[in-house]
């Protein structure tokens, strides 16, 4: 038996069923957004679309499993009950489908920056909406098996070490490409500064952040899977573990955070949300 002097760290519930509920609402309010405004409907918002479409999967998908922890612990569901286990199942592939996702929309949104930043002229030849739905198409599939797989084969080794491999060489490949616009960005500097209000790099910016926000907050749940494979009985692998409720809370925030980041750094898109909420131009 693993000993160790951390007690496990737990949230209290409502934390979680708040998260879920303000996450719900602001990633729903980007859907919207750029649905009823024809200023936003782009191949880049339809990616942030799909990502905002992914964080409401995440959030909703942990309320709904802590809820059920919840209703086991008060003795109104079995904890490893048939029906329990697959419902289980169904919540781990959608988390997973949503991480997956999740990466390839930042993929997806960096390309279409750096066509838009260094490709400006051929931009709409290349990134059209027909191949922005294509590739939609494609992130969605390849989210949703991958997410099966993932969780149907999750008990070998070999494919929770797959998927932490998966993360890490996602950001690796993400940050590769987001220095490389960047280099060639300080060698165009004259040419970025003459594009309307540096609007172009203010894209690239914005993605760097929404990145960032990314990787903070997804990072502590991915080195509990690898502590779980490297050293699962260690006694002080055990006390990072013990904050696992911590490190789904942060990763739940996640979908509290971007929409924060499009509503500051998106003119267009904060003006949009102004006229929903404010509804500033209602008959």
């Amino acid at each position: 038996m693993n000993r160790t002097d951390c007690p496990e760290v737990k949230v209290p519930f409502p934390v979680f069923f708040v998260i879920g509920a303000v996450s719900l609402a602001e990633n729903l309010l980007v859907v919207v957004a750029v649905i009823g405004n024809r200023n936003l409907h782009s191949p880049m918002y339809c990616f942030i679309c799909s990502l905002a479409a992914f964080n409401t999967i995440a959030s909703l998908t942990k309320t709904w499993e802590n809820l059920m922890m919840v209703l086991a612990d008060v003795g109104q569901l079995e904890k490893r009950g048939t029906s329990e286990t697959k419902l289980d199942d169904v919540m781990d592939s959608l988390l997973c489908m949503s991480f997956v996702g999740s990466i390839f929309s930042f993929l997806a949104i960096a390309v279409d920056r750096y066509i838009t930043i260094f490709h400006a002229l051929r931009y709409h030849n290349i990134m059209t909406m027909k191949r922005a739905g294509v590739i939609l198409g494609a992130i969605w599939t390849s989210g949703g098996v991958l997410a099966v797989l993932m969780v149907k084969f999750f008990d070998f080794k070999f494919i929770m070490i797959c998927f932490v491999v998966f993360f890490i060489v996602s950001l690796v490949v993400i940050c590769f490409l987001y220095v490389y616009m960047f280099m060639l960005a300080r060698i165009h500097a004259k040419s970025i500064a003459a594009l309307p209000d540096g609007s172009r790099g203010r894209g690239a910016l914005t993605l760097t952040i929404l990145f960032g926000a990314f990787v903070v907050c997804w990072a502590p749940f991915f080195l509990h899977l690898i502590i779980i494979t490297v050293c699962p009985m260690n006694p002080y692998c055990e006390c990072y573990r013990s904050l696992f409720q911590l490190h789904v809370v942060l990763m739940m925030s996640h979908a509290l955070i971007d929409p924060a980041i499009y509503a500051f750094r998106s003119v267009e898109l904060r003006h949009t949300f102004k006229k929903m909420l404010l509804c500033s131009e209602c008959q």
